[in-house]
């Protein structure tokens, strides 16, 4: 009964307040419209700062060619993320551009699949999503292919099928573990001129009583890492 009051008395107050301020709405619907077209224009030059360089596209052109392919920039979250970062110039969108979703194509947080984060990349960091990471060291991107053994190897793997064998999993890749010989982890320190192995398994949610179903996606790339500030 107290919570119901107090909507209820939050409610009339914003109603009279709307009516008191009715000779202000030209006003406001002003300072409304500047906010949105200032959120638009820091949108996009935040995707701008966020885009690869001309430059690094022509030095991947050949990469690009092919289908299935791109090149993006991962911001260090410790540096820019706004939620850790204080009374500094971050980035305002969600995550700090230190994310990045394969599937959704975007830098803004949410179902991502891959993190920059302390001089380290990582996968699975949400609900029960997990994902595992291995270095393949100095070989171009344009070589990795499935008849690589451990490519290979991460295309056979088979993903959990219940949340629990899922953080089961996500527990092992987080220590390392061991597949068909090849040492798999969750997160790996951060080497210039290097080519890693991504596998990134999601979640969806069907309903309340049943909130973990089969794998919504997942999703296999192949990342070749160079440092551009």
């Amino acid at each position: 009964m107290k919570r119901t009051f107090r909507l209820f008395f939050l409610l009339i107050l914003t109603v009279a307040f709307g009516l008191t301020a009715f000779g202000q709405n030209t006003s406001r619907e002003t300072l409304r419209d500047q906010i949105q077209a200032r959120r638009a224009e820091l949108a996009a030059l935040e995707k701008e700062f966020l885009a690869p360089t001309a430059e690094d596209r022509s030095d991947f052109a050949g990469l690009l060619s092919q289908p299935n392919t791109g090149v993006i920039r991962l911001l260090p979250r410790e540096k820019y993320d706004d939620q850790i970062v204080k009374n500094k110039p971050t980035i305002s969108m969600r995550g700090g551009g230190a994310y990045y979703s394969f599937k959704r194509l975007t830098h803004e947080y949410g179902r991502s699949d891959i993190e920059l984060n302390s001089g380290e990349l990582s996968v699975g960091f949400a609900g029960a999503d997990y994902g595992m990471m291995i270095k393949l060291g100095d070989i171009a991107i344009e070589d990795v292919s499935s008849e690589l053994p451990a490519v290979r190897t991460l295309l056979e793997y088979v993903s959990a099928k219940t949340e629990a064998d899922a953080r089961v999993e996500y527990r092992k890749f987080g220590m390392g573990t061991d597949v068909q010989g090849f040492m798999f982890k969750n997160r790996l320190p951060v080497e210039v001129q290097t080519t890693y192995l991504l596998r990134s398994i999601a979640f969806r949610i069907l309903t309340s009583r049943s909130r973990f179903a089969s794998p919504g996606k997942t999703l296999t790339a192949a990342l070749s890492l160079h440092i551009n500030c």
